[in-house]
């Protein structure tokens, strides 16, 4: 995948049959601000059979005074809103100096800026990104902006903290990976379950051979909404903002998708439509595909398939209200992400090998054989918690701590669900087209039913 980056160019990448201007957002909008040079040793990139791994070097830098780190968030609606909470937190613990907000709803950005203490707020991300102050970003947007102000970000010499998923499109998710590549910029993937060391410890396990030879794993993600309202529908805010705030630049938070006339359902409830997001893949089952892909070493998926359909709330979304996938790994084994938006009941996060299963409980994961016999077990330290995944970032600043979703878990996850959300769309196996990195129908490649050999991920 190495030689790949460099043989694609961005252009081409957008090119792709994959990419679908009608649902994908962001345009390639280079940064004019001067690289900052706050990095002054960069990480070495690591590369193994075909996999970049994120450097654990240290990117060794000039911080502000006392090793202070200078934060800038993009986004102050409901997710901005939760980082805003992370960063009040972890302001004196971890030395941080908030500088500025950004958000295209000017309201919003002024709120974010009282919030956190911040001493700007902009509603044009790039007057952010020039803050010689700001040394990371977080970026809290809508996915179609994601890949966007990553590369702008990067281009500017920041570090990233950006929200699941890497990006909205697969393309958009290989040009951050290069983008990062090219800069050497610290750049986290906000899947918090990462900081959860239950995930990382069962891969070493399994590495061992604890459960044998791995073959199937299961996990999901379910809820239960309101019949009357349905997943994201907010309909007290729609209401409210049945005419356009006079402060909200509709044309900048549109981007590059679709332009139509203010819209307050597509705004307020943006993961109901494709234009924007991928929906119930791209917001929930990342969290779930990244936790086996790293316990079990995958990558990319061979074969995927998306069922499901507008099931229970046909009130106008194109995406589905309930779905389903699964994705057939090359090491020969099988995962199912099952969920409903319907029901809460849920099923066993677990990982099948031949000799036994691991089970992943609030407490850890415990791995027993057929006869109900312990193997190994683990008590995590940890969670599913944006504190600490914040932390992480921030160590890894000052001292090369390794990233808990660097970008290429985060490509690969995007890689996974967007094969399920196009099977679910085409209503065909997707595969996985390695030498081009782009998802075709699975009948148009020669895809092998045989496992192959292990690539052990970059711890």
């Amino acid at each position: 995948m190495g030689e790949l980056f460099e043989a694609i160019s961005l252009p081409s990448l957008l090119r792709s049959s994959i990419y679908h201007p009608s649902t994908s957002g962001g345009v390639y909008m280079k940064s004019q601000s001067n690289r900052r040079s706050f990095i002054a040793r960069s990480g070495a990139v690591a590369a193994s059979a075909g996999v970049i791994a994120a450097s654990a070097k240290s990117y060794g830098r000039v911080l502000g005074a006392n090793d202070r780190l200078g934060v800038g968030v993009i986004g102050a609606g409901v997710i901005g809103r939760a980082h805003f909470g992370v960063i009040n937190n972890l302001k004196e613990k971890n030395n941080l100096l908030p500088v500025a907000v950004s958000d295209c709803w000017k309201t919003r950005a002024d709120q974010g800026k009282e919030m956190i203490g911040a001493e700007s707020s902009y509603s044009n991300y790039k007057e952010l990104l020039d803050r010689k102050e700001v040394d990371y970003v977080v970026v809290a947007t809508p996915e179609h902006w994601h890949w966007t102000m990553t590369i702008d970000a990067m281009d500017a010499g920041k570090a990233v903290y950006c929200e699941k998923p890497l990006t909205h499109t697969i393309p958009e998710a290989l040009a951050v990976l290069k983008k990062q590549k090219e800069t050497k910029r610290p750049l986290q993937v906000g899947v918090q379950a990462m900081s959860d060391d239950s995930y990382i410890t069962a891969r070493d396990a399994i590495r061992k051979g604890v459960i044998g030879k791995v073959i199937q794993a299961q996990i999901e993600y379910v809820r239960r909404y309101d019949s009357k309202k349905g997943p994201w529908r907010v309909p007290d805010e729609v209401e409210k903002y049945q005419s356009k705030p006079a402060d909200l630049d509709w044309k900048a938070w549109l981007g590059s998708a679709p332009q139509i006339d203010w819209n307050p359902n597509h705004y307020f409830e943006w993961r109901c439509y494709s234009a924007y997001s991928g929906g119930i893949c791209t917001d929930l089952f990342i969290h779930r595909i990244t936790r086996i892909m790293k316990a079990c070493d995958l990558l990319y998926p061979r074969r995927v398939v998306g069922m499901g359909g507008i099931w229970q709330w046909p009130d106008g979304r194109d995406l589905p209200d309930n779905i389903e996938m699964i994705c057939e790994y090359p090491r020969g084994m099988t995962v199912y992400v099952l969920g409903t938006m319907s029901n809460r009941v849920g099923i066993d996060h677990l990982i099948r090998g031949y000799r036994g299963t691991l089970k992943f409980t609030k407490e850890g994961w415990v791995a027993e054989d057929k006869d109900g016999k312990i193997l190994a077990e683990h008590k995590k330290t940890g969670g599913e918690d944006q504190n600490l995944h914040h932390t992480n970032l921030h160590n890894h600043i000052r001292n090369g701590e390794t990233l808990n979703c660097p970008p290429e878990l985060g490509l690969a996850g995007v890689v996974a669900v967007n094969m399920a959300n196009e099977s679910w769309r085409s209503s065909k196996v997707m595969g996985w087209d390695s030498k081009n990195q782009k998802m075709v129908p699975a009948d148009t490649l020669s895809l092998s039913h045989e496992p192959e050999e292990v690539t052990e991920l970059p711890s």
